[in-house]
């Protein structure tokens, strides 16, 4: 009998971490449609389809086919109401040595400002430290992105230094300051450049 794993579910106190489903389309539209403003200074720049039932319908099955194989866990921020507010991915995952992975992530207009970032942010690395067994989760963001800077910062991640041309960020190829939280870190705080 063949047995499959069940899809990661993370719970925090206001909401429920879990992969994106076909179900989540309408959502997701209406979020993304709403938040474009907001987010495209931080963002790659959209492909022409992107906000299509088929780019998403292929991002559902590209989640659960890298949370299967343990190369990424893509998560939806459901809070306890339904609501969608965003989503975070714990992309790149590297075993053996590494034991590492690198998080991205992106909160809809909104619901920004609200510390569900830092509490998704929390239980994530909290459960990839735990239950997936890393040891290192990195993070990159723009310079000028202080609020992306302050909520890793508030969850434990410290400064590393500059990326230089790390990713194209609206058009451009961007610098971006580069952050980790260790497992077991002894580094205590960092002076943030």
């Amino acid at each position: 009998m063949l047995f499959r794993r069940r899809p990661p579910l993370l719970e925090t106190e206001r909401m429920v971490l879990r992969l994106p489903e076909h179900a989540d389309h309408a959502c997701w539209l209406a979020l993304r449609v709403e938040s474009r403003a907001f987010l495209t200074p931080w963002e790659p720049v959209w492909a022409p389809d992107h906000l299509s039932r088929r780019s998403f319908t292929n991002r559902v099955y590209w989640a659960q086919r890298a949370s299967r194989n343990g190369t990424a866990l893509p998560l939806f921020l459901i809070r306890r109401d339904g609501m969608l507010l965003g989503a975070i991915t714990l992309d790149n995952i590297r075993r053996g040595p590494a034991q590492s992975g690198t998080i991205g992530y992106w909160i809809g207009q909104p619901f920004a400002r609200q510390g569900y970032m830092r509490e998704a942010i929390d239980g994530l690395v909290r459960h990839a430290f735990s239950a997936m067994d890393l040891s290192r989760i990195e993070a990159a963001c723009l310079p000028e992105n202080h609020a992306s800077r302050g909520v890793l910062e508030k969850s434990g991640f410290k400064y590393e230094g500059v990326a230089q041309s790390y990713l194209q960020i609206n058009g451009r190829w961007r610098n971006h300051v580069l952050y980790s939280n260790l497992r077991h870190d002894r580094r205590g705080k960092t002076e943030v450049r």
